[in-house]
């Protein structure tokens, strides 16, 4: 087992996963550095997902090895990787899953709440979160009378409220229409850099790519040296929305 460089908040090497028989991840390797915004590009089917879901302990490859803080998460056990996504990551889905009871800064502070963060105090820092995405007015809303946009909105709070080391993206503007998709972006990438969170950024959208410092481009679950990512039409992006409303 070779030891990650210092620099790297993560780093992967040689990751090999299968999926029912076929290759997902064929030999992955990368390092991320701390603060970075890294966007992982590739078409859809490429392995992006499947490598954010290695890289935050939600799923263990057959081959090879990922490290966060110098620490090797493919030997953790499950209930150590479940802390660590609960302590130090963030995750945001392409499409909201919020719980319908809870209203939006109620879903938005769960995470601190699920900490042992005081409902006042979870609740300020929430409502914060949701005033710099513009949706401050919807924090006593319930999910099911929230516009698509706006639902994806409070999960991006929700991600961003307990102020995690690393924040793993997967695709999490594909469900919005185009102007929604930049403001968003904007902010969640403005707010990484002033906080000072490492992203890992999936994305199939070149416009969204253009946005990391960085760029990794996967095809076919193997890295490659540069994949031509076209923009989200605006006709995608109402797809996507019906789809996942």
């Amino acid at each position: 087992m070779v030891a990650p460089p210092d620099n790297d908040v993560l780093w992967a090497r040689a990751l090999h996963v299968n999926h029912n028989g076929s290759p997902a991840l064929s030999g992955v390797s990368l390092g991320v550095r701390e603060g970075e915004i890294l966007a992982v590009g590739g078409p859809r089917g490429s392995g992006k997902t499947t490598l954010l879901q290695c890289l935050s302990g939600q799923l263990l490859p057959q081959e090879g090895e990922v490290w966060f803080n110098s620490v090797p998460v493919h030997t953790m056990g499950p209930l150590s990787r479940e802390r660590l996504r609960r302590d130090r990551f963030g995750w945001i889905d392409p499409a909201p899953v919020l719980i319908p009871e809870l209203n939006a800064w109620e879903n938005a502070a769960l995470p601190l709440m699920l900490r042992g963060t005081g409902r006042r105090a979870a609740k300020t820092t929430a409502l914060e979160w949701l005033e710099r995405l513009d949706i401050g007015g919807c924090a006593r809303k319930r999910p099911h009378t929230l516009l698509q946009a706006e639902r994806q909105r409070v999960a991006i709070a929700r991600a961003l409220v307990p102020a995690p080391t690393v924040l793993f993206a997967d695709e999490p503007t594909a469900s919005l229409h185009r102007a929604d998709r930049t403001h968003v972006l904007r902010t969640l990438t403005a707010a990484a850099r002033s906080h000072g969170i490492t992203v890992v950024l999936a994305t199939h959208d070149a416009d969204t790519a253009a946005l990391a410092d960085r760029t990794v481009s996967l095809l076919d679950g193997r890295r490659v040296n540069t994949v031509h990512l076209p923009p989200v039409t605006e006709t995608e992006g109402r797809a996507a929305c019906s789809l996942s409303v």
